[in-house]
């Protein structure tokens, strides 16, 4: 056969195309085509994050293209229910055309989707076409098993299918571990507020969940080393992981390609006038938002550390900074190229949101992890770093909700101190890098999954 082409389609939100377009940017290495597949919502905003790249992309190889989620212009694609009920309802027909409109042009014809696990309708439209497919988790294995598991909550009382989406976190890893019997304890599963319908948004993932068995491939972004449990819970589950660009390639699909801010570059130089292990990471990926009492908080603990800081506050915040916040011994950036800061020799630690990507990466650079999850699968991740992981500490709130700059310093100079945790987080990072070194088991993984592919 030619060259084999692939259609990668993520669910429209920056944690999932991250993990996607570093796998199409693989499956390019290894000899693909890729027609990259945003909402087009999505696609003006990473066009205009990447202006500077758009000459040195090959779109022989890797192609940027986009379909409409079915939102106006001014919708909020924030509210959840609302973008899941119209991606369902919307995007499956403008799947179809847009592969159909593909393969008249007659250069390409789509051999594989490869489609985000949530966004799972697309094998129904690759089945109508012929077209075989494969699912990428970019979540953690736990959640995929929770996915996986959605029926059985029900049946068991777990979760509401009227909308209640409760379920505690230690109860989540222990249905991932196969161990349904347990006793349930703190809040978990999808406490995102009244913003959001619950029930559209558990009906939207039960359909996704349901074309699980329509592929033989399910891959996740992640390894043996961090999820055994659930990994072995779910033979068919499939680790890739971890997923990380090739930024030391020179083809232009090693370039960052997919962010939906443009990165501020001048923070690596900063970070090179710093002393080794001496900066605070702080990062709250694409999604988190802090009142203004919190924000004000964050912004003095970060001064009361007396730490060099590089902090991500991004164009869409809209609190202000404290009057009594300096600031002097930090840099804020509205984005930055995170898998470079976090290779760099100057971080100390990464104060994180415990998005899975940055989970994974933080993890994947040795690097010793600050919790503080925002909502949904963080909550989960961030009981794995610190509880199962052992390589990260959580903060504690007051009685008024706020984590308190005071509790900020205390925490950082604790993390920071902690030999044990600093030692696991290396040791750690070894064992998961092995896993995309040569021979490593992520690898072969990923080159069955190729061969498969090209068959």
């Amino acid at each position: 056969m030619g060259i084999p082409t692939v259609l990668a389609l993520p669910y429209p939100a920056q944690g999932h195309v991250n993990p996607l377009m570093t796998l199409s940017q693989k499956l390019v290495e290894h000899g693909c085509k890729v027609f990259f597949v945003n909402t087009d919502f999505d696609h003006k905003r990473v066009v205009s994050s990447m202006v500077e790249q758009l000459d040195s992309l090959d779109e022989s190889l890797l192609k940027l293209v986009s379909i409409p989620d079915g939102l106006g212009p001014d919708d909020d694609r924030n509210d959840l229910s609302k973008l899941c009920d119209s991606l369902l309802n919307n995007m499956p027909a403008m799947l179809e055309k847009l592969i159909e409109d593909i393969h008249l042009k007659g250069d390409n014809r789509i051999s594989l989707i490869v489609a985000d696990v949530c966004m799972g309708w697309a094998l129904d439209v690759g089945s109508k076409l012929g077209i075989k497919g494969a699912l990428l988790c970019p979540s953690s294995a736990a959640f995929f098993a929770l996915l996986y598991n959605v029926p059985r909550l029900i049946d068991d009382g777990i979760i509401d299918s009227d909308g209640g989406l409760r379920i505690t976190t230690k109860r989540t890893i222990q249905i991932s571990q196969g161990m349904p019997e347990m006793d349930p304890g703190e809040l978990f599963w999808l406490n995102m507020g009244n913003t959001i319908n619950g029930k559209i948004v558990l009906n939207y993932l039960m359909q996704c969940t349901q074309r699980l068995n329509m592929t033989e491939w399910w891959l996740c972004n992640t390894t043996y080393e961090l999820e055994h449990a659930p990994l072995s819970s779910i033979p068919k589950l499939v680790p890739i992981g971890p997923l990380l660009r090739s930024y030391d390639d020179t083809i232009a699909t090693a370039k960052t390609i997919g962010q939906y801010w443009e990165e501020d570059l001048s923070c690596m130089s900063w970070l090179d006038q710093q002393p080794h292990g001496s900066v605070l990471y702080v990062a709250f990926g694409s999604f988190t938002h802090f009142d203004q009492n919190q924000f004000n908080e964050l912004a003095l603990g970060l001064d009361l550390t007396n730490r060099p800081f590089l902090w991500v506050v991004r164009q869409d915040n809209k609190r202000v900074y404290p009057n009594e916040f300096l600031g002097c011994k930090g840099k804020i950036v509205s984005w930055a190229p995170q898998q470079k800061v976090l290779s760099h020799p100057a971080i100390a630690c990464f104060v994180t949101h415990c998005g899975w990507n940055s989970t994974i990466e933080g993890v994947s650079n040795g690097l010793p992890l600050l919790c503080w999850p925002y909502f949904g699968d963080q909550i989960c991740n961030k009981t794995y770093i610190c509880d199962e992981l052992k390589v990260g500490l959580g903060f504690d709130s007051d009685k008024n909700g706020l984590v308190s700059r005071m509790e900020l310093e205390r925490k950082v100079d604790q993390i920071l101190n902690d030999e044990n945790i600093k030692s696991r987080s290396l040791e750690l990072k070894d064992k998961v890098m092995n896993n995309i070194a040569k021979a490593g088991r992520s690898l072969e993984n990923l080159n069955r999954f190729v061969k498969w592919l090209k068959e």
